[in-house]
């Protein structure tokens, strides 16, 4: 019987561990870990060195961590943020997103510079939620009206990408209908879920128990985030739905019931950052870096051209609705929020992989956008960060 080797998956997680200790070495050059990983990875991948191969034990792990990924980006999600004026503005800003994403990917269609572009004008309309929280964190602007409004922005552009992804591009060869039909139950389940979560909530005895084991070697509330996790995988991927929906609404319900009103396990959602941060994603994004054909990209002169293209579309997509939000931020503010939005990496590296898979993109394709995501999180925060310390209005 053949086994597999870790040699591989061992120098893959060499990269994840030594390229954010590289980074920490120099406190003063601000770039994401995330792209030093997928670098890492093309270095160490067949396009360069050719140390590593994806093989079963990588697949593996990277699956995992594109999970966990899209769980912790779901758990960012307060499902009490999403009402009121600020919801409504940013829903109407992300609609206008959708607007000018299918008229510029219509446009580059039109030209002959991408093949599907209703695929890639569903990418180009996500933010990459898990960049700019740090930003946001790191610049003292969470808290603040500026940071709120982002967030949930991000939110609602993150869940409202995932849903059309799933809704207009399902693995199956189902019908809409029976796709629409899927996802309702999907929504279905979550409700009752919660329902049943809460009600179970209300029985002592079992959180009494939870309590207790907890901070045990059961670490029981990581072992059920973690069966929560895998269950809504197998049960999307089952019916033929993509399984970022899965892990999204695990992370989505996880974050709704577990709310921690007395505060008996904040350590919780620290612990499932550790793991999926610690272990899993940054695996997933080293091999997304093992993946990326540069080969594709460099030999095709259209592709490219197409880096800026994707680039500049990013930013008008979801820079210009930014400026609903000036009666609420002020011109200065408004600008710093659509550069943030224009931030995606995390949701355009995992489209694009789904894309290839299902023979909507092209290797070369996949690769423009991708890296055209990796510059918007060198740049793209940048500028925020540049205009927020300004002091005009």
């Amino acid at each position: 019987m053949h086994e597999e080797s870790f040699q591989g998956l061992a120098i893959v997680a060499g990269a994840a561990f030594f390229m954010p200790l590289l980074l920490g070495m120099f406190p003063r050059v601000r770039l994401p870990s995330v792209v030093l990983e997928i670098l890492a990875g093309v270095v160490i991948g067949p396009a360069v060195l050719g140390w590593v191969h994806v093989d079963g034990p990588i697949t593996v792990i990277s699956r995992l961590g594109l999970a966990s990924l899209l769980f912790l980006a779901g758990m960012e999600i307060e499902v009490e943020r999403l009402k009121g004026p600020v919801m409504k503005t940013t829903g109407w800003a992300f609609l206008v997103s959708l607007v000018l994403a299918a008229l510029i990917c219509s446009g580059l269609g039109a030209v002959g510079a991408i093949q599907t572009p209703l695929f890639v004008a569903i990418l180009l309309t996500a933010t990459g939620l898990g960049v700019i929280v740090p930003v946001l964190k790191d610049s003292g602007e969470i808290a603040t009206p500026f940071g709120q409004l982002v967030v949930v922005a991000a939110s609602i552009a993150d869940f409202g990408t995932i849903i059309l992804l799933a809704l207009l591009f399902s693995a199956g060869e189902k019908s809409r209908a029976t796709t629409v039909f899927l996802l309702v139950g999907v929504a279905g389940l979550c409700a009752i879920g919660a329902i049943g979560a809460i009600g179970l909530g209300r029985w002592t005895r079992l959180t009494s128990a939870l309590q207790r084991l907890q901070d045990t070697t059961a670490a029981i509330r990581v072992r059920g985030a973690a069966f929560l996790l895998i269950l809504w995988v197998a049960v999307v991927e089952k019916v033929g739905l993509e399984i970022i929906l899965g892990a999204f609404a695990a992370g989505v319900l996880l974050s709704f019931i577990d709310r921690d009103e007395m505060k008996t396990h904040v350590l919780f959602r620290t612990k499932l950052q550790a793991i999926g941060f610690g272990v899993f994603i940054p695996v997933f994004f080293v091999t997304s870096g093992v993946q990326f054909n540069v080969t594709a990209l460099l030999a095709s002169p259209s592709s490219m051209a197409a880096v800026p293209l994707f680039l500049a579309a990013l930013l008008l997509i979801r820079g210009i609705p930014a400026l609903m939000y000036k009666s609420i931020l002020g011109m200065r503010r408004s600008v710093a929020a659509g550069f943030l939005q224009a931030t995606s990496l995390s949701f355009i590296v995992a489209g694009a992989r789904i894309g290839v898979t299902l023979g909507r993109l092209d290797q070369a394709t996949a690769a423009a956008l991708i890296a055209a995501g990796m510059l918007s999180v060198l740049l793209f925060p940048l500028g925020a960060l540049t205009l927020l310390q300004q002091k005009w209005p």
